[in-house]
């Protein structure tokens, strides 16, 4: 009954489901640069670091040539005219481009409650464009901190979205979708433009390879109401991976077109010294972005890097945990830990009533604020999540399964996960559980600095080691101290870019220590979409030896054989690292 099931699963997905066959889309394949980086990681760490950052220096071309082009140019057009018109920005995205958006809405956000408590005057003049930037992430805010993976796939859920924010022709949307064709991405796209709002989309595959054979992006892309920017770079550092440098690149494009609108917008309403004073000014983005890299790449902090992946590494091997503390950068690293659970197939984020799942290996938590209070911190303004019940999503058309029990994706939901300062004994549970404080240099000079050192401390009484990471400037004798100095700008774009790149530096390359990145394949994965299940068999097909259609069927009988599986209050297995066994313990039989 399970072959049989499986064959049939296998046979859907091979002849019904060839718009989820993405292995034609450069974002989906392997970097032939980083081909072996998992033996350059196992010979010597910091070289592993050098090798994984390299591949963001293919950014800065793509950059210098958007930034000079005539569509970028349209863009802060059309945001600074938004803005006047007392309209709103949307961004949109899913997964990585979802927490991207998630970001530049909250770095708008801050600029005015910062702009508030520093510069009250200022903030008077011109706080009416506080709250003139949103974002859309598919499955809502709760999709931060825990993936719903299933839902890019359908792009009704993109339109609802965007009909629950209430767009209108006097809005504007920035969808930015790393490939190109992710469902529920378009779907924003396409209910924006039928609103009549501006709408420009934003993604990493050649125009060419999209419109020859994706049908739904070509719809997007030759929409005549739709302005599109290809920010193509290449392959990922690691295949598939676009966490990394498709969502760079979008951050790097956006966050500089944000900017700009910003200072365009209110340069006119204040003087020159108070334009000093927020660091407005003509910035080139590509050598900035250039230079930090230079900076990233200086040895002494390769050096560094790789010594704190080893310290996570160790942690994990001895099944310890390491939970991050922060303020500043709580967002940023948000990203980052709860996008390591489908990419290297790690425990998510676990709810506080949640006593039988088990552990995540990282988490994230604030020692100045409770949890309800981190949340509007961290984003700037109130959670949004989705409150839809079963009649919603079968009006929307989605199968019965989804609709008869619909996901909790609402308020109460994310406030299970207790990001706060109050006591987590979970954290504590397996030894050892270290405790890391991230903070940057902008940080370190703020008043408050003494106050969230001293709150850090006292919240980590209980944790058998407790190590500080500085990004930038700061404290010599610090644990760890990756020298940068990113540009400064009114968003501190680069900033964020430097905690980017570090951040998935040190993710990903504690992964492949640990032995979850094959080549330079992610072997642990997930595969919960049609995306992550076309990537699964690639991966297969590709470190197996086997054609495309029967590493299908290998891992289409592998899913059924591991739902036999009693998995309760233990980790998920891999269903393309299972299979990836299985061939090759196949192979050594016949030996």
């Amino acid at each position: 009954m399970t072959y049989n099931k499986a064959q049939q699963e296998a046979e859907n997905f091979l002849n019904h489901e060839k718009q989820f066959h993405l292995g034609m889309l450069p974002t989906e394949q392997s970097n032939p640069k980083t081909r072996n980086i998992d033996l350059a990681f196992d010979n010597n760490p910091a070289d592993g670091v050098k090798l994984l950052l390299s591949v963001d220096r293919d950014i800065q071309p793509m950059a210098r040539k958007i930034l000079k082009g005539d569509e970028f140019r349209n863009m802060v057009d059309a945001g600074v005219d938004t803005i006047a018109r007392g309209g709103r920005i949307v961004f949109s995205g899913c997964g990585s481009t979802g927490r991207l958006s998630i970001l530049l809405e909250a770095m708008w956000r801050y600029f005015f409650r910062d702009l508030r408590n520093k510069y009250p005057d200022i903030y008077n003049t011109i706080k009416k464009n506080e709250d003139r930037v949103f974002s859309i992430m598919t499955g809502g805010d709760y999709a931060l901190i825990r993936s719903v993976e299933y839902f890019e796939d359908y792009q009704e859920f993109g339109r609802q979205q965007v009909r629950e924010l209430e767009m209108t022709g006097r809005d504007m949307l920035i969808a930015i979708t790393e490939g190109g064709e992710t469902s529920s991405v378009l779907g924003t796209v396409e209910e924006a433009a039928d609103r009549g709002a501006k709408v420009f989309l934003l993604f990493n595959n050649p125009v060419s390879v999209l419109v020859e054979n994706i049908a739904r992006s070509r719809r997007a892309i030759e929409d005549p109401r739709v302005t599109h920017l290809e920010l193509y770079c290449g392959p990922m550092a690691i295949a598939g991976s676009t966490r990394m440098q498709a969502t760079t690149a979008g951050l790097l494009i956006a966050g500089a077109v944000l900017e700009i609108i910003l200072s365009r917008s209110i340069k006119p309403f204040i003087t020159q010294d108070q334009r000093e004073r927020l660091n407005i000014r003509e910035i080139d983005y590509a050598a900035a972005f250039s230079t930090l890299l230079d900076e990233l790449l200086a040895v002494r902090n390769t050096e560094i890097i790789a010594a704190y992946i080893e310290l996570e590494k160790e942690t994990y091997q001895e099944k310890g945990l390491v939970t991050y503390f922060a303020d500043e950068f709580l967002l940023d690293i948000f990203t980052d830990t709860t996008e390591r659970a489908p990419t290297f197939m790690l425990p998510p984020f676990r709810k506080s009533d949640d006593s039988v799942s088990p552990v995540s290996w990282a988490f994230v938590k604030s020692p100045l604020r409770p949890t309800v209070a981190v949340w509007e911190h961290i984003l700037g303004r109130p959670p949004r999540c989705l409150e839809w019940d079963s009649g919603l999503y079968r009006q929307m058309g989605v199968p019965e399964s989804i609709a008869s029990v619909p996901p909790k994706l609402d308020l109460s939901e994310i406030l299970k996960f207790l990001i706060g300062y109050e006591r987590d004994d979970s954290r504590l549970s397996r030894t050892p559980n270290i405790a890391v404080s991230i903070v940057g240099s902008r940080e370190i000079l703020s008043p408050a600095y003494n106050d969230y050192q001293h709150a850090f401390r006292q919240s980590t009484l209980k944790f058998t080691q407790r190590f500080d990471l500085i990004i930038g400037d700061g404290d010599a004798t610090a644990d760890y101290r990756i020298a940068c100095h990113p540009v400064s700008s009114i968003l501190n774009l680069m900033e964020r870019l430097a905690v980017k790149l570090i951040l998935n530096t040190i993710s990903t390359g504690t992964m492949v220590l640990m032995g979850r990145v094959t080549r330079n394949w992610m072997s642990w994965v997930e595969v919960s979409n049609k995306k992550l299940r076309d990537r699964g068999i690639r991966l297969i097909s590709e470190i197996c030896g086997l054609s495309y259609r029967d590493a299908c069927y290998a891992l289409h009988e592998t899913i059924e054989q591991l739902k036999e599986e009693n998995l309760t209050g233990r980790e998920k297995l891999s269903p393309v690292q299972f299979t990836i066994n299985q061939c090759r313990a196949g192979e050594d039989s016949k030996d």
